[in-house]
Formats: structure tokens, sequence, C-alpha cells
């Protein structure tokens, strides 16, 4: 399960100690901040574990339609050979006959239920991954790795693409690329957005970034940043999270592993309401006999 970790007190503190003194009223807007910042976290948490626990729930249920969906089809085979022993037996009457065909007719049935209940749930990743992305051109989508996992689309950036080298500043160049990913997130406007930076675990060396917890989550900050003041983002709907060297997705002993962990993510989540409309959208496929 994902945890979401933010570092509101990690980011004041570099601003306390980049900035020299500062006044009581810079502090106590910071403090603000800082608080504020923590309603969130504590609000996105609640909403992320009710999702997870809904997709959990969701997860359950698609497994055991599968289990369903083969052992109706074992039945199937079982009756059909039933079925075919009968027709060549000739001490067998035409009513055992009848009572086969209509037992096999209704598992024929129930098994093409449950095969489109398992193709509406497929289909949930590809509705939300077209919705998300129909801002974007193809040749767009190559620069933008988008990815649907039980319902949460992962847009993943590389820190090359984004920031200087190891810098938290966004680069020049991260401008077309935050352009494109604005577009998603202003399509879909009332979607919460989650900004998670993550890094290798090669220690940082810089005299004002402590570790790479800071460095990942200014990353994410920086970002959330642009998209409210260069994209006009709508900020309430905006979090800023760190998540430092503790979420690789590939192995650090090698370079091509530190390059792929060096990465920030934004999460788009959909509310559950939304969740179940996306679910009612599924494009459903035209019911065809299952194979014999």
């Amino acid at each position: 399960m994902m945890k979401l970790q933010l570092l509101p007190a990690a980011l004041i503190a570099i601003l306390l100690t980049s900035a020299g003194c500062v006044s009581k009223k810079q502090y106590t807007q910071l403090q603000s901040n800082y608080d504020t910042l923590q309603n969130k976290h504590r609000d996105l948490n609640v909403r992320f574990l009710n999702s997870q626990q809904e997709l959990s729930n969701a997860n359950v249920r698609n497994k055991s339609l599968e289990e369903q969906i083969a052992a109706g089809r074992q039945n199937l085979a079982s009756l059909q050979a039933a079925l075919d022993k009968c027709l060549t037996s000739s001490g067998q009457g035409n009513v055992n006959i009848s009572k086969l065909v209509d037992e096999i007719n209704s598992s024929n049935k129930y098994i093409q239920q449950l095969v489109n209940s398992k193709n509406k749930s497929d289909s949930l990743n590809m509705v939300l991954t077209n919705n998300l992305t129909r801002s974007l051109s193809r040749e767009e989508m190559k620069d933008v790795d988008v990815q649907v996992l039980k319902g949460v689309v992962y847009i993943s950036l590389s820190d090359n693409m984004l920031y200087k080298s190891g810098s938290y500043e966004i680069s020049d160049k991260a401008n077309a690329t935050l352009t494109k990913i604005s577009k998603i997130i202003t399509d879909y406007k009332d979607y919460e957005v989650l900004i998670e930076g993550n890094t290798d675990n090669v220690p940082i060396k810089q005299t004002n970034i402590r570790n790479n917890w800071d460095l990942s989550a200014l990353r994410a900050s920086s970002v959330v940043q642009a998209l409210q003041t260069r994209f006009n983002v709508d900020p309430k709907r905006l979090t800023a999270a760190g998540r430092g060297e503790y979420n690789p997705v590939a192995d650090n002993n090698t370079e091509a592993g530190k390059v792929k962990n060096r990465r920030t993510q934004i999460i788009i989540t959909p509310k559950l309401d939304q969740f179940m409309d996306l679910i009612d959208k599924a494009p459903e496929k035209p019911a065809t006999a299952p194979k014999q």
C-alpha cells in the first residue's frame, strides 16, 4: 500500500535556515502554512485509505468472478460430456437429453454474465487513462509516462526532465512537459492531485539541503508552485509530498536503476463518486457465446 508522507516541517526548516532570521510575521505565516498542510495531509490520508479499501474489495470480487468463471466452464464441459454420452446411448430417453440441454443453456448464460462483469472491471483502467489523456496528442504522449493502477493515475517524470542537476529548481526545458501535464489536470478540475518527489539512495551533497527527504519534498514543492503560478492550477487541489529514497521502482545498485528512481510522480486520484461514474461509463462488450 502506498503511504503518503508530507514534509512541511522540513520545508519550513529549510526556508528558515536559508533565509537567516525572519520576522515574527513571516514565522507566523510559515506556521499557518504548516498547519494548513498538516490538515490537508490528514484529509488526504483518510481519502486514500478509504479508496484503497474500496479497491481492495473490488479486487476480491474480481478474483471471485474469475474463480466462478473457471468453475462454470468446468461444469459446462461435464454437462456437454454427459449430453454426448446420452446421444450415443440407445438406452437414454428424450427427457434426460432435454434436461441436460436446459442445464447447458443455463450454464452458458451464467458464464456469459460472469465474463461481462470481468470485462467491465478490466476496462476501467483503459477508460480512466483515455479520459485523463484526451487533452494530449499522440506526439505529446511520447514524453509523458501515464499508468493507471487500481483506479489511480500515475504520471511519472524523470528528474533530468524537470530540474537542474542536483537541484530542486525547475529547468527551462521543463515548461513544455508541465504544459502537457497541466492540460490533464485542468481537464479534470475536480480530481485531487498529489505531487510526489522520489530520489535514488545517493546522499545529497548540498549545504542548504540536509538529505534526500528534503530534496524530494523541495522538488515536489517546486512542481506544485509551477503548476499554480505558471499554469493557473487551483492550489486547493494540489499537495506536495516527498518520499526520499524509500519508494524505489528499480535497483539502486545499477546506474539505470538510479535513473528510474530519480523521478517525480504526479498522482491524480478520483473521488469515490467520480470513480463510480467511470465504472458506469465503462464500455460494454457485445455478448458472445463462450467457446466450447
